[in-house]
């Protein structure tokens, strides 16, 4: 029974005692239903105040009864009243609690700063691709409309205490999508002092904002209007090109998929040739890039490019075709 459910019963109970003193009255002593109604509510309260009219004997016993019955539904509604504050209290108490063991569980998890449409949109995408993240969000309101599953904590991101809450220390990545430059640029300078190795992407919205944030501490700078309009015109002068990036990079496409796999020191292909990997021939596996631990990268490699410890490799193919890359490559 949910809280509203729970006060409906007491106030029901209120208003029956001081409908029934109400009408007592005016039957048995023939008052006004004003009268009535005074004399219920100083007799429920114990006020001790003069009696509106002088009462019969029939009217004495009557207030008897009301006081016995009034006293009995007070105690009940305070009863209801203290169940359901110590029960809040103890829910909100167990809920922290629960909050804070999830979150100290997280390791090499993704923080994301803002639950607005972005916000909605990049959860969705790391459900998909089942990766550990923890939302915070400001507003308490859209915190209680998330789905249950999702690991949110109410509070302000561009507060060192919120990110440490959030275990930022532990995390390997954050994405900040809030709704001001302003905004974004505190919590990459703070998210950049509190984690050096954190890889950090944030919003841009106004033009100069992207300078700013990547001199904060940001690795990558996202402008959802500049892409957009990308985005627009693309898609008249170059349709099929945006067809084929959206049917390669669709969530739950089974017929192709484009990932990017790093290179473990473990795998034994490290310092082969794609060529001699069989990644192309034996897998049919497309390599778009290699991106190397320098940071270069080398688009549409040939057979004979060398895999290096520490390379990222972009890949297009099935998904079963690139579980059995990430097997081979030590993922």
């Amino acid at each position: 029974m949910n809280v509203k459910q729970s006060i409906i019963p007491p106030i029901i109970v209120i208003i029956g005692v001081i409908s029934f003193g109400t009408i007592g009255y005016s039957i048995i002593e023939r008052w006004s239903i004003f009268d009535s109604l005074y004399m219920t509510i100083i007799t429920l309260t114990t006020v001790g105040y003069e009696e509106v009219h002088h009462l019969s004997k029939a009217g004495r016993v009557f207030t008897a009864v009301l006081i016995l019955t009034g006293v009995g539904a007070m105690l009940y509604v305070l009863g209801v009243g203290a169940r359901l504050l110590i029960e809040g209290e103890l829910r909100e108490i167990l809920g922290r609690r629960k909050l804070s063991k999830k979150i100290g569980k997280l390791k090499n998890h993704y923080i994301i700063c803002g639950y607005g449409r972005m916000g909605k949109i990049t959860c969705r995408e790391m459900m998909q691709n089942k990766a550990p993240f923890i939302i915070i969000e400001r507003t308490p309101e859209v915190v209680s409309t998330m789905d249950k599953d999702i690991l949110a904590l109410q509070g302000d991101a561009t507060q060192d205490s919120v990110l440490k809450d959030a275990g930022i220390e532990r995390a390997l990545g954050l994405i900040s999508v809030l709704s001001t430059d302003a905004d974004n640029l505190y919590v990459v300078l703070s998210a950049r002092g509190l984690n050096p190795k954190l890889t950090i992407v944030a919003r841009a919205s106004e033009e100069g904002a992207e300078r700013k944030l990547i001199r904060a501490g940001a690795d990558k700078v996202i402008s959802p209007y500049h892409l957009g309009g990308l985005r627009i015109a693309h898609t008249i002068l170059k349709p099929a090109v945006v067809d084929f990036i959206e049917f390669a990079t669709r969530s739950g496409n089974l017929e192709l998929q484009m990932e990017e796999i790093k290179v473990k020191e473990s795998s034994h292909i490290v310092d082969r040739s794609l060529d001699e990997c069989g990644i192309r021939k034996d897998m049919g596996i497309i390599i778009v890039a290699i991106k190397r631990e320098s940071g270069e990268m080398e688009f549409n490699p040939t057979s004979t490019s060398i895999i290096r410890q520490g390379d990222t490799l972009v890949a297009m193919g099935q998904t079963r075709q690139l579980e059995e890359l990430e097997k081979l490559v030590g993922v």
